[in-house]
């Protein structure tokens, strides 16, 4: 048993799932083979911008070599404080420049980080720094008492102090360490799951080095490029798109303390952005504020990268009227390192809109090189073009496993391809390539009379409806079906909207079995750290119809 990944034939079908019939980039070909190495190549970019932090007036910019410098002082101190190769490092960081510091310092001694989600709750967080083994955990100075309480004194804590830290040139910094391999972990990442304990997804070197390779091909991400980090970088989005793939690239990135909406675009037109990776709940922000926009010169920006949660049709394409930019929505997980699939950035015009507006929902697009996917029924059997099942995937970009989750990887692996839990189908275009398409989560499914409903077909419909803010359907317990079809509705601030209308307007457009038989109205919709509806928990607000028949 390996990390607690699970039995022999478990791990057979991890390593099958590890592996791809796809072409697909070998670790040979990649110009970096850890992160040590990667490192020590870019000392050559010098006084090239690489960091440029925004956190409302304050601006810091980090050149290649300031960066390195700083990433040599903090290895010199992760040695000092005993990390070896092998070793866990927990996290407690915002969005700072001394995340990707101290996590290519980690990285470059072969140790693997472990970056904590502040907005757990203090459970959760226990649970991470215990279940990890984390031999230490760093933070930002003005985290040092929660960390400290957290840990319980079973885990030492330091808080990260640049001006503390000796000037330590990087290659003196590692001198005489272990040199990290491809196939060390690098990360742990623990998924934020509502209920039962947090999974650990076990990444390697290869697997960040591969993916992030991947996307920077994809995007045409050179040394001439910069992204925009507002996304949060305890999760691989925020690490991986916008931190480790610029920097394996040459390029520059702008990281921002976080999200805020009138600040988006200033960022995009002050730092000549060329990329920002965002959620479909920040489209829904920008659109909510769209002045923001006005009068801003913007000719260095190209799109948008969407992904991490349901985009809807209806959503796309108002933001793609209103601001002129292209969405390039594409679709992974944690699991699978970050991105597996995403639209081609070359599509024309009108096929661009074609795969984001025709067939019901926005496609996900075609699988990046490192990894293949195909839809699967319940069996393991490929279902035919058009028809739905689950969303699977292998690759060298999937994970090694959950740490410590052995029933976890059985389940997950149980057909010898990761299984993502999604529900979806897939399309051809006239040169054969396969587009994909997620419906809903399958345990999201609304399973009313035992026929499965697609929650998100139901958002399209409720979120073209004139005064819906934001709707999203819920299934909820009932007696009468088992379970039943309620719409969660934020109305736009200046609308009277009922309940009545809406439920008409559904009814025009779909099946009475599919339409919403009960409306709630609420000012917020719950979301993870990373922007991912929490539908299940907006159930409890229609436990008062669990007894109700409901008739046309």
């Amino acid at each position: 048993m390996s990390d607690g990944l699970g039995d022999a034939e478990t791990l057979a079908r991890i390593a099958l799932a590890r592996t791809s019939e796809a072409t697909a980039p070998s670790l040979e070909s990649l110009p970096f083979q850890d992160f040590a190495s990667l490192l020590r190549a870019r000392l050559a970019s010098g006084e090239r911008d690489f960091l440029i932090y925004r956190d409302g007036s304050e601006r810091i910019a980090l050149s290649y070599s300031a960066f390195c410098a700083r990433v040599g002082a903090r290895v010199a101190a992760l040695r000092r404080l005993g990390v070896e190769r092998g070793d866990r490092v927990a996290t407690l960081f915002h969005n700072d420049p001394e995340v990707p510091i101290t996590a290519f310092a980690v990285w470059a001694l072969g140790a693997t980080l472990v970056p904590v989600n502040l907005g757990e709750d203090d459970e959760r967080i226990r649970f991470v720094l215990e279940n990890s083994l984390a031999r230490i955990a760093l933070c930002l100075p003005s985290l040092s008492d929660r960390t400290a309480s957290l840990s319980g004194g079973r885990i030492p804590s330091y808080e990260v102090a640049p001006e503390r830290e000796p000037t330590t040139p990087l290659l003196v910094a590692l001198d005489g360490a272990a040199p990290p391999e491809p196939g060390d972990a690098a990360l742990i990442v623990y998924t934020s799951g509502t209920t039962g304990a947090p999974k650990g997804v076990v990444l390697e070197q290869r697997n960040l080095l591969v993916d992030a390779q991947a996307l920077a091909d994809w995007h045409a991400i050179d040394a001439d490029a910069r992204t925009l980090c507002v996304l949060p970088t305890h999760h691989v989005n925020g690490l991986v798109v916008t931190l480790i793939t610029p920097f394996l690239a040459g390029a520059s990135t702008v990281l921002c303390r976080a999200f805020k909406t009138g600040e988006f675009w200033a960022a995009i037109e002050e730092e000549a952005v060329h990329i920002a990776s965002v959620v479909p709940t920040l489209l829904a922000f920008l659109l909510e504020a769209p002045e923001a926009i006005e009068g801003r010169s913007l000719p260095h920006f190209r799109h948008l990268i969407c992904g991490a949660g349901p985009l809807t049709v209806e959503l796309a394409e108002r933001f793609e009227a209103r601001f002129g930019f292209r969405i390039i929505h594409g679709y992974g997980l944690s699991e699978t390192t970050c991105y597996s699939c995403m639209l081609p950035t070359t599509l024309a015009g009108d096929e661009h809109a074609d795969w984001m507006r025709r067939h019901g929902f926005p496609s996900i697009g075609v699988p990046l090189p490192p990894n293949e996917m195909a839809i699967h029924d319940d069996r393991g059997a490929s279902v035919a073009d058009g028809e739905r099942g689950e969303i699977v995937i292998r690759g060298v970009n999937v994970m090694r496993g959950y740490y410590g989750r052995p029933e976890a990887n059985a389940e997950a692996f149980s057909h010898g391809w990761f299984r993502s839990g999604d529900e979806g189908f897939v399309l051809r275009d006239a040169a054969g390539r396969r587009f994909f398409f997620i419906t809903g989560r399958i345990k999201e499914l609304i399973i009313r009379g035992g026929v499965n409903l697609s929650p998100l077909e139901i958002d399209e419909i409720l979120n073209r409806i004139p005064g819906v803010a934001r709707g999203l359907a819920v299934g909820f317990e009932n007696e009468w079906y088992g379970e039943e079809v309620g719409a969660y509705v934020m109305r736009e601030s200046d609308s009277d909207l009922d309940e009545a209308t809406i439920l008409a307007a559904c009814r025009e457009e779909l099946p009475f079995s599919k339409s919403p038989k009960v409306v709630v109205f609420g000012s917020d919709v719950p979301v993870t750290s990373t922007g991912k509806y929490q539908r299940g928990r907006l159930r409890p607000h229609f436990e008062d119809w669990r007894k109700t028949q409901f008739r046309k």
